[in-house]
Order: structure tokens, then C-alpha cells, then sequence
């Protein structure tokens, strides 16, 4: 039936740009003793409401290098979000490799219009492009058979309901989700372009 298609979630991958409304949020991973990994200012915010990070560079063993460009792209942070949880080789694989599983994958890109609408300065436009963030979207939409995505703070009250929830989800809540996602980065590669 369904309920094979039930997850609950254990794991959370939070990196946003926009922190509103994200409190009551770290309050319910608090609660439900969900292992939460982040990184840079996302990391400094919920740490300082008491929420305990792992952060991502202990995850990859490597530090945020290029300037902020490379953070999150690494194999550790990929594999737990696009593994399989009904695939065998997936699951032997994780294990070998000692990647974590991520079910839930927050993110909150910065507005790539505000970057335009502030300056003409080539440079500093290219700098702005997320690319790590998208990735993360992508990935935890693609696997929505197991992942949960967040892929903007519209969607942090639809997340406080799933955690009040005792953070379990169904097939049908995990793919409305990736639906969202797939236009948030639709919606954020027009903007570029």
C-alpha cells in the first residue's frame, strides 16, 4: 500500500538566504532530534537559537574554498540526498563511503533580480549565480521518492506542518514538493538569462 511510500524525516541539509520565519522551524528539528548539517550564516543563526549543527565542511573534509564558489558540491553531501532507498548497490555504497542519508534538504536562494537590479557590474552579477544551492534543489526534487524539498521560504510553513507532524511525509506531499522545486529553478535560471 502507501505506507511504504511514508518517510520521516531524520536528517536535515539547511542552507537559506532568507532566515524569516525559519525559528519555529529549528524548533520543531530541536524536538524531533533531527540531525541538522549547514553551513556559513544559516549554520551561525541556528546555532545561536540554541539548534546543535554538524557543519557541512566536517561532512566533506574540506573547507568552503573559491571564495564561497565550492561549498556543498562534494559526493558526501550529493550521495545522501540522491541515494535510493530501495536500491541495494545505493545503500552498500553510502555505507562504504560513510555518507550520511540527508531527508531533508532546505534551501532559500538569494534573489538573483535583486543582484541585477542593484548593479551593471558584470563580475559581481556572475558572482551571485547559486550554483550550489540549485544543485542542492535539483537533487533533493529528483529523488523525491525519498526527499523532502524545501526550495523557498513560501514553503517554510508547509515544512513547520510536515515537522508538526513528527516529520513524516507521503508520496504525494514529497512530489508537490519537487514540482516546486523544478519552478523555483526554472524561475531562477530565466532571471539569468
Amino acid at each position: 500500500g502507501t505506507a511504504k511510500y511514508r518517510r520521516q524525516i531524520k536528517s536535515a541539509l539547511i542552507s537559506v538566504f532568507n532566515k524569516e520565519g525559519l525559528e519555529p522551524i529549528i524548533e520543531e528539528l530541536k524536538r524531533l532530534n533531527i540531525k541538522i548539517y549547514s553551513t556559513g550564516g544559516t549554520a551561525k543563526y541556528i546555532t545561536e537559537r540554541g539548534g546543535e549543527i554538524t557543519p557541512v565542511e566536517e561532512l566533506t573534509g574540506y573547507p568552503s574554498i573559491l571564495g564561497g564558489r565550492v561549498k556543498t558540491l562534494h559526493p558526501a553531501v550529493f550521495g545522501g540526498i540522491l541515494n535510493r532507498s530501495e536500491n541495494e548497490s545505493d545503500a552498500a555504497e553510502i555505507k562504504e563511503h560513510s555518507i550520511p542519508d540527508i531527508d531533508l534538504i532546505v534551501v532559500d536562494l538569494y534573489p538573483f533580480e535583486d543582484t541585477v537590479a542593484s548593479t551593471d557590474d558584470e563580475s559581481e552579477i556572475i558572482e551571485k549565480i547559486d550554483i550550489g544551492g540549485v544543485s542542492l534543489i535539483r537533487a533533493g526534487a529528483k529523488n523525491y521518492r525519498d526527499k523532502v524539498i524545501v526550495s523557498h521560504r513560501d514553503l517554510y510553513p508547509r515544512l513547520l506542518e510536515i515537522l508538526q507532524d513528527d516529520g513524516n511525509t507521503d508520496l504525494k506531499a514529497r512530489k508537490e514538493m519537487a514540482t516546486r522545486a523544478f519552478a523555483v529553478t526554472a524561475q531562477y535560471d530565466k532571471a539569468i538569462s
